[in-house]
């Protein structure tokens, strides 16, 4: 059977990679995309998403969801994803009227109410859209089999020391994830960091199919951690650790969310001794293996 999924993303070039496999991958049924504030503003990632259901041909729906923090000032990585958010590959402009009215957390409570089988949600983005829709209808939470993040990190940060972006960008949204009782899975800086993607492999891409081209493309113009080394294409790891579980070092923590530190805010609190672990960790993967999933998963792809 398909697992039922909705991705709340930002996209965002890594996004880009992730939407990819989720819209083509026969294991998924992704039930909707939502989109938030992130890497740039709700206008623009919202056109991307648009931009990549229309490469695709999707009927998939896509809600824009929240355009700020709940607090926190906005922040983006245009400078690492280029001011469009997804530069370096020319799309068309985006069919509007692909998008529909519905808020993206009301789109996801009526989803997820609805569905047979409890509903994976992959928040690939600042926390904000998931935050309010526990927030506002807690009862959501029977409905919701997992939530698999992009976010965080157990060693260092990459937009501060101490924080990765997503939670940086809102880390008052992460603590009420965090807190939230739900089954937790923290994919964040460290397995991404574990298997660079290298520039070989990136230049690979562009022979292996429409997407595999697109993706170099984008790919080439991702200003991201480790440049000189490869890419880190951080949010595809949630789709892959979906698809693949066993290939990856997964530990339990307690992880906590720094929300008022003046130089550790976002910062990702994570307690591997914790008698009372809230999330499971995702550490790490051999290079090559993350390689041929990640290859093998767009071959699915137009």
């Amino acid at each position: 059977m398909k697992q039922p999924i909705i991705i709340d993303t930002d996209p965002g070039i890594d996004d880009a990679a992730a939407i990819s496999i989720a819209l083509n991958h026969p294991a998924f049924d992704l039930r909707m995309i939502t989109t938030v504030n992130g890497n740039v503003g709700i206008e623009k990632t919202t056109a991307n998403a648009l931009k990549l259901k229309q490469f695709f041909t999707s009927n998939v729906p896509i809600h824009k969801g929240a355009s700020q923090p709940l607090l926190s000032n906005i922040v983006d990585a245009s400078t690492v994803h280029g001011e469009s958010g997804m530069n370096g590959y020319n799309f068309p402009e985006p069919n509007y009227d692909d998008l529909t009215s519905m808020h993206a957390v009301e789109a996801m409570y009526k989803e997820l109410k609805i569905n047979e089988n409890p509903v994976t949600l992959i928040p690939i983005g600042p926390l904000t859209n998931i935050a309010l829709l526990i927030s506002t209808y807690p009862e959501v939470k029977d409905y919701i089999k997992e939530v698999v993040l992009m976010g965080g990190s157990a060693g260092r940060g990459n937009v501060t020391p101490s924080a990765e972006f997503n939670i940086f960008c809102d880390p008052e949204a992460a603590q009420i994830v965090f807190n939230s009782g739900l089954p937790l899975t923290m994919v964040g800086l460290d397995v991404a960091r574990s298997s660079t993607l290298s520039h070989k492999t990136v230049n690979e891409l562009q022979v292996l199919n429409q997407t595999g081209d697109m993706l170099h493309h984008l790919f080439k113009h991702y200003k991201g951690d480790d440049f000189e080394n490869g890419i880190n294409v951080y949010d595809v790891y949630t789709v892959l650790y979906l698809l693949h579980p066993e290939k990856f070092d997964v530990q339990e923590a307690d992880v906590q969310i720094e929300t008022n530190g003046t130089l550790t805010k976002g910062a990702t609190v994570t307690d591997f001794k914790s008698l009372f672990p809230n999330c499971s960790v995702v550490m790490s993967i051999e290079p090559s293996v993350f390689k041929d999933i990640f290859i093998d998963a767009l071959k699915y792809c137009k």
